[in-house]
């Protein structure tokens, strides 16, 4: 009875790698089932194996709990189907050599990701506060490319600590990481974050010796809001050392997100909408224009990586398919990476179904725009 009914609640569990999640708490459990799956399996495993001592119900306990661990390791599977097509769409897409690089393997799930040491640095004083970033260190000798991390969080929330594995991963790979903190709302609004992306890179500027940048070469890379505000910064700021930009789920059509009120069982999105943007669409429709990435899309634009699971509870994919559209109207060079099991945050690990994928791409895009010094 108790193994029949523990696999029960493991089937149950187990469906959210397949639909989306309904309630915030059940969204955090998503990233766990689709991004950590053999975890999942393993728990199913020993469930079914506790039959050998609890024989009731033992054939329909089995049953259930096979196709329980069918589930759990969907992902994996569609994560070997997605990357067949991976290398070749994007090299197609991007104009460039394949990456021969393994995009999926399921044995890397189990491995880590090598930290690198950051140092805390104030770029900008403001008069009524002081702005940092965490700076990582390319690994590789020489003035480097500098990449922007733009943390998530709702536009109030998050910081520059936020999901850091992929700072190190590029970093290792040679790459300065600036990972920033931003001005956040309710107190700032858009476009403050867009302002103090200016000001980093203004910062780097003046100290590129002393950290090694190659200050013709700066990638942004975003995610959630933060790629809102990452689409922004690349789209507006017309600086050519911009080479491109990278979104993960991001918000890139700001009127159209508004009209479409998300789950506030997960999130109040016209609330956050409107305390970052500062009102209503009613009140400040100008507003939500001006800081709509997918409106300054014009043929002058810097190339674009958009990555987006199909199961986001959060952002609808439906930002991404516009933005996608217009980059195809625009003949901007980009590739969206799609991942149809994926949540909101799946990259939390790296070395998840979602996770490799997203990196492989990140890797390969930004060897096609920002390549490092020999």
């Amino acid at each position: 009875m108790i193994r029949f009914f523990l696999l029960v609640i493991l089937f149950l569990i187990s469906l959210l790698s397949i639909f989306k999640a309904f309630e915030y708490h059940l969204w955090l459990l998503a990233i766990g089932t689709t991004e950590f799956p053999w975890l999942f399996a393993g728990l199913t495993i020993v469930a079914l194996g506790l039959g050998i001592w609890m024989p009731r119900w033992q054939m329909g306990g089995t049953i259930l709990g096979t196709i329980t661990l069918v589930i759990f390791m969907s992902p994996v599977v569609r994560a070997y189907w997605a990357a067949k097509d991976v290398k070749e769409d994007m090299a197609k897409a991007l104009n460039v050599q394949p990456n021969e690089e393994t995009r999926f393997s399921f044995f890397k799930m189990f491995t880590g990701v090598k930290s690198v040491a950051y140092k805390n640095i104030t770029y900008i004083k403001y008069a009524d506060t002081s702005m940092t970033m965490d700076f990582y260190p390319a690994q590789r000798p020489g003035k480097q490319p500098c990449i922007i991390m733009v943390h998530g969080g709702s536009w109030a929330g998050g910081d520059s600590q936020q999901l850091p594995e992929l700072n190190s991963y590029l970093a290792a790979r040679g790459y300065n990481i600036a990972s920033i903190n931003y001005r956040m709302a309710p107190k700032w609004q858009t476009p403050a974050p867009v302002e103090d992306i200016q000001a980093l890179m203004a910062y780097c500027r003046v100290h590129a010796d002393e950290l090694h940048i190659d200050t013709s070469q700066f990638v942004l890379i975003g995610r959630s809001a933060g790629a809102q505000i990452a689409l922004l910064a690349a789209y507006t700021l017309h600086d050519p050392a911009i080479k491109g930009v990278v979104d993960f789920y991001g918000p890139a059509d700001m009127v159209w997100g508004y009209s479409i009120r998300s789950n506030p069982w997960i999130m109040d999105s016209r609330k956050v909408m409107e305390q970052y943007i500062g009102g209503s669409y009613t009140q400040v429709p100008q507003k939500y224009v001006a800081c709509s990435p997918i409106g300054f899309v014009n043929r002058q634009s810097v190339p674009t990586l958009i990555i987006h699971g199909e199961s986001d509870p959060l952002v609808s994919r439906e930002h991404s398919r516009r933005l996608d559209l217009k980059l195809t109207q625009n003949g901007i060079k980009h590739y969206w990476l799609k991942l149809p099991w994926a949540t909101h945050g799946f990259d939390y690990n790296l070395n998840g179904p979602g996770g490799q994928l997203s990196t492989y791409a990140v890797d390969t895009f930004l060897k096609s725009i920002s390549p490092l010094t020999p």
